[in-house]
């Protein structure tokens, strides 16, 4: 049996990989490190500890922390790391840059030096299709070719960390991929995201912010399509490569809120239109050719299904979302969205 060490495991998509993995019929053990900030949510894995005592354990842990890393690679005889921990809001990276390079790029390269030292048979870089920038409305999608040309502090971090696992690939011959996800949704994700912010606010009829005009496009994947990908590559894919990720679902941010509103049953007249966040890049849209045909890989879940499935949850687990809003983490968005 394989053993994973996956990083950032309490976090959205990382506690969606855990669940992935284990449900899945792959002979795979997971070790989960999470630091539990502000958006490492213990509750996404609460049932883990006794439902698979023998593949799966949590360990609160910086990876930041070389010390710390290098024991738990040494007693859980570690085969394989991911990495999904990262600082993700483009919003707090606008506000203090400095804990995004702290955790992006300088965590990566912690995990980097303990993979070369242990020679883990492969690190697998988690990372964004935000690192190439914008799209104008008529361009062609991503490919995995494109230049970088980062326009946050968040992508600018992410986008550095690539570059350091494709330089430790080059120079030190160790076995890395990296994948670049289009926007993902689903179970768990944190209420200051654009889906869940929004279904949670419909549901409390109060006012649905949206950035300038919505016309902004982003591609959507659910969350275990991403996983799946993620996975693929991580056993199948070729060393030192590439991959893009994505949805086949572009759509404009105010089409989507209002797909919401309207399984919600709710008014439009609840949108507002709030100033622009600097920098606000106008599309993504991913190509997922390569890894489709490299790796017999495509997108599975119907966006059209994956947006009930993801609000139906919501609905269903109230309990979850308020425990997260009580603990003031909206308070922060909500005071950004009146200042900006």
């Amino acid at each position: 049996m394989k053993t994973i060490l996956v990083t950032g495991g309490m976090g959205f998509i990382g506690s969606n990989f855990i669940r992935y993995v284990l449900n899945s019929n792959h002979d795979l053990r997971i070790i989960n490190a999470d630091k539990l900030t502000y958006a490492g949510n213990p509750e996404n894995l609460k049932d883990f500890d006794e439902k698979y005592s023998k593949k799966y354990k949590f360990y609160k842990t910086d990876i930041c922390d070389f010390n710390n890393i290098d024991k738990i690679i040494i007693k859980e005889s570690i085969d394989y790391i991911v990495n999904f921990a990262a600082e993700t809001h483009v919003d707090r990276s606008i506000d203090n840059p400095n804990v995004f390079i702290e955790t992006n790029v300088i965590g990566t390269q912690t995990l980097l030096n303990i993979s070369k030292k242990h020679s883990i048979e492969k690190f697998l870089q988690v990372s964004t299709d935000e690192v190439y920038g914008s799209l104008n409305f008529n361009d062609p999608p991503f490919t995995e070719t494109n230049n970088l040309y980062p326009n946050s502090p968040y992508s600018a971090s992410k986008a550095s960390a690539d570059l350091l696992v494709r330089s430790y690939y080059k120079t030190f011959d160790l076995p890395v991929n990296i994948t670049r996800c289009s926007n993902n949704y689903g179970p768990c994700q944190f209420p200051e995201k654009l889906i869940p912010l929004m279904i949670n606010n419909a549901l409390n009829d109060k006012e649905l912010p949206i950035y300038g005009e919505g016309i902004n496009i982003r591609d959507w994947i659910h969350v275990n399509d991403h996983n799946s990908a993620v996975l693929k590559v991580l056993l199948e894919g070729k060393s030192g490569e590439i991959y893009n990720i994505g949805g086949d679902s572009e759509l404009k941010n105010i089409d989507l809120v209002k797909k919401i509103l309207k399984i919600l049953n709710k008014s439009e007249s609840l949108i507002k239109f709030v100033k622009d966040r600097p920098g606000h890049d106008l599309r993504y849209a991913i190509n997922h050719e390569k890894i489709t045909k490299e790796l017999n890989w495509k997108p599975t879940i119907d966006f059209e299904k994956g947006i009930e499935l993801t609000v139906q949850w919501y609905q269903d687990n109230i309990e979850w979302l308020n425990n997260v809003i009580n603990k003031n983490y909206l308070k922060y968005y909500e005071k950004h969205y009146k200042t900006r």
